[in-house]
């Protein structure tokens, strides 16, 4: 931490989407946790990412990442092919249509020795998750978050993810298939830091021992696809509080820069949008998020 400030690290998936929805049909575009994640987060800190990705979409990658401040020492081309999903999109959610995920078999991740910063666990098989977080248990800060069809297909190796986390990221829908009813009591329960209740075009809210923030969702832009708009928020979220001190006070001021990365993802398919942002939009697009939540207020 040259700087004092801790450092950012991302572990998740690299995709190829093929979907459809009102914004027409895209086949094997790219995607994945860590790819948003990564994305959202280097407009305001560096950022590390350890995932696996197939020779097939690695220079797909490299043109995503060119420019940004994101270290991939630790993203490993491999001869697998890419993890493959396919989703159906309709009132902005995805409906899972399945996925290749055998890239995860002939993985073996890299890690940093001893990693102190702060870490996020994206989407990916969650027995791959839950051996990372096991790994990262020495991070100041370590989330991870939720992906619907694997809650429901692999519900054990999810709650070991939900068990190792200190903050934890999950839409409606996730909560639900969770278990959870009353979210601050689902918080207790799993001994969370924090836990983030997505909730579209509702805002989010973000539980800790101090209580709910509340951030309202962004709705004076259009929206074109919500695939990724998760993971950008936990992108910019992370990165602006780890930037701030990662205090109590500054988790409301996190939340708007998370909610403004979702924005400027969702107003493009797949990674476009946020893949061409520029730190002088971003910054724009916070201010208009913080002008809502003052109207709001």
């Amino acid at each position: 931490m040259p700087d004092g400030r801790p450092q950012l690290l991302v572990a998740g998936s690299v995709a190829l989407d093929t979907r459809d929805g009102p914004f027409g049909r895209v086949v094997e575009t790219l995607g994945g946790s860590a790819v948003y994640f990564a994305l959202a987060a280097s407009l305001i800190v560096p950022v590390r990412v350890v995932a696996p990705v197939g020779v097939d979409a690695a220079k797909r990658v490299a043109q995503a990442f060119s420019g940004r401040s994101i270290d991939v020492d630790m993203l490993q081309i491999l001869e697998a092919p890419t993890y493959r999903w396919r989703a159906h999109q309709e009132h902005g959610r995805n409906v899972d249509l399945g996925s290749s995920d055998d890239i995860y078999d002939s993985w073996t991740p890299a890690l940093p020795a001893d990693f102190t910063g702060w870490a996020f666990v994206g989407s990916m098989r969650p027995d791959r998750q839950a051996e990372l977080m096991a790994v990262l248990g020495g991070a100041q800060l370590l989330g991870a978050d939720a992906m619907l069809s694997y809650v429901h297909a692999r519900p054990p190796e999810v709650r070991d993810v939900l068990r190792r986390a200190g903050w934890f990221f999950c839409n409606q829908e996730e909560f639900v298939a969770l278990g959870g009813k009353d979210p601050e009591e689902f918080r207790r329960q799993w001994w969370l830091q924090g836990l983030v209740v997505k909730a579209g075009v509702d805002g989010l809210a973000a539980y800790t021992e101090y209580g709910v923030v509340r951030v309202p969702a962004f709705t004076d832009r259009p929206v074109v696809d919500t695939t990724g708009a998760g993971d950008a928020l936990a992108g910019g979220m992370l990165a602006r509080w780890s930037s701030t001190g990662g205090q109590p006070g500054g988790l409301q001021d996190a939340l708007v820069w998370g909610v403004a990365c979702a924005s400027i993802t969702i107003a493009s398919i797949g990674v476009k949008g946020i893949a061409k942002a520029t730190r002088k939009e971003l910054d724009e697009r916070v201010a208009e998020v913080e002008e809502r939540l003052r109207r709001k207020s």
